[in-house]
């Protein structure tokens, strides 16, 4: 996997956390249950993230080997960190690190 393959990841993984995050306040809020927003947030990234690199793997039949789980790792922490401070700012970090190299 490549970086661009990578970061195409990562948006799509923010826009999703963003429409899912949504529904699912929707639905309880309609079910008057409480929940804390960056908490459902981080959490729906998550599952996405996982499930999005899964599905990945299986689409394009990448072996699943100890560099692929350090992207898998790397997709949920920014995703969720995405998820937490927006997109935006997560790309903008990683732009000023890779200007550092």
């Amino acid at each position: 996997m490549d970086l661009h393959t990578f970061l195409i990841g990562l948006m799509v993984v923010a826009i999703f956390t963003s429409l899912f995050t949504q529904a699912v306040k929707k639905i309880l809020t309609e079910h008057k249950k409480k929940y804390h927003s960056n908490t459902l947030a981080g959490i729906v990234a998550i599952v996405l993230s996982v499930c999005l690199a899964v599905g990945y793997a299986i689409i394009k039949g990448i072996t699943v080997d100890a560099a692929y789980i350090v992207y898998i790792i790397a997709l949920v922490l920014l995703g969720w960190l995405s998820a937490i401070v927006g997109y935006d700012k997560v790309v903008q970090a990683l732009a000023q690190i890779k200007e550092k190299k």
